[in-house]
């Protein structure tokens, strides 16, 4: 017989009456590790603390702004006829592609004001935010969504994926497959292998490092995306699978430009540099 627990409570406490979630814990918590990291990153590459400050104080509030904004035009028919609920981000309802397109802007307005080498700044970043990515898939497990089809338990267990997982798969009377388990874990893979490598130099010139990040996190979110049961649609068409396809293919053809135009182009150890190859 299968011993059906109550789903974990998505909300970690309470400041008097308001209700702290846990996603909102998971992604803060995600988002000071990626700065801690990026920071040390930064002094290795000659630039300051308040170069990475400044754009998570800009970007934080851009990137939730632009993740909403994304969501709700991919489902403009549902807020076309409510507009009032536009704002209501705490009903849930953010793309993490908008958030990356409003974090970019403010990383390229950052860079080019302040004079920041904007590759290099990309480079010390993207590591960071693909384990960030990661770890803030779990607020997707906290608040049961991003998942896929209805299975069965015996699938789940068979996985050999711990209980508390199994259970808080059990969503609207069925089991469901834990997309957001195997986004996370492409994710924290990708970290782990781009942390190996990025600092040798005979494999990765400038720019190479934010580009194996987009490659790879495309690459996985295209086939992840086609597991899930909430995706955004255009047409008949996975809007993050589309843009999965552009990223990655977009990503390549870009390495391979650079490479041809720039073969002398390395590591730059200034991070002010004004070299600004594309």
């Amino acid at each position: 017989m299968i011993d059906l627990m109550m789903a974990l409570n998505p909300i970690a406490f309470k400041i008097g009456t308001w209700p702290v979630h846990w996603y909102g814990v998971i992604i803060a918590s995600a988002v000071v590790l990626a700065v801690t990291l990026s920071v040390r990153e930064a002094k290795r590459r000659n630039l300051i603390s308040d170069d990475i400050y400044d754009v998570i104080l800009i970007g934080m509030p851009v990137a939730l702004v632009t993740a909403r904004l994304y969501y709700v035009i991919f489902e403009w028919s549902y807020y076309s006829q409510h507009p009032a609920l536009i704002p209501a981000i705490w009903d849930g309802g953010i793309a993490i592609y908008g958030g990356l397109i409003g974090g970019l802007l403010v990383v390229l307005f950052v860079t080019r004001h302040k004079l920041i080498n904007t590759w290099l700044y990309l480079d010390i970043i993207a590591p960071t935010v693909i384990l960030a990515q990661g770890i803030g898939r779990w607020g997707n497990f906290m608040n049961q969504e991003a998942y896929g089809r209805i299975v069965s338990h015996a699938f789940l267990t068979n996985l050999h994926v711990p209980t508390f997982i199994v259970n808080q798969m059990f969503i609207g009377g069925h089991y469901r497959m834990p997309t957001y388990l195997w986004e996370s874990l492409w994710d924290v893979t990708g970290f782990i292998i781009i942390m190996l490598l990025r600092h040798r130099p005979h494999l990765f010139k400038q720019g190479e490092v934010v580009l194996t990040y987009i490659i790879w996190y495309s690459f996985g979110r295209f086939w992840i995306e086609g597991m899930r049961t909430d995706s955004l649609y255009w047409g008949p068409l996975r809007v993050s699978q589309v843009l999965s396809l552009i990223l990655f293919f977009g990503a390549i053809i870009l390495w391979y430009i650079r490479r041809k135009r720039y073969p002398e182009n390395s590591w730059y150890l200034d991070g002010h540099s004004l070299t600004q190859n594309i």
